[in-house]
């Protein structure tokens, strides 16, 4: 059973920084491309970032583009988001989710497994 276990969520102030971790396991994890998504209340779910299994090609969305950085450690079986500038519109819960291919380009990269979540907080 694939298994996606994201940490590192919080409350932090406008302007702060908060680094999101998903550690994976029962799945060759170097195959495929992973990504986070969000979901803040009353609104629908998005993607938020992907990278290719190799790291070498990362993708954003434009609300999130030169605040947040996506990377993995192939070794440690684990994707990471880290989140600077956060303002209060990023509040959501994030969740780790694992690609069903090595594709992590919009739109071709597509979920098959989601994580629990991780509540993050920005507060004004």
């Amino acid at each position: 059973q694939v298994q996606l276990v994201e940490s590192g969520g919080g409350l932090v102030q406008a302007g702060g920084s908060l680094r999101l971790s998903c550690a994976s396991a029962e799945f060759t994890f170097i195959n495929y491309a992973m990504g986070w998504f969000r979901l803040a209340p009353g609104k629908e779910r998005e993607f938020v970032a992907s990278i290719t299994r190799n790291g070498g090609t990362t993708y954003y969305a434009d609300s999130v583009k030169g605040r947040f950085t996506i990377s993995r450690d192939n070794a440690k079986n684990t994707v990471y988001l880290q989140m600077n500038s956060l303002k209060p519109e990023d509040t959501a819960v994030y969740y780790c989710a694992k690609g069903k291919t090595d594709l992590a380009g919009r739109p071709q990269y597509e979920v098959d497994y989601w994580g629990q979540g991780t509540q993050v907080n920005v507060s004004s």
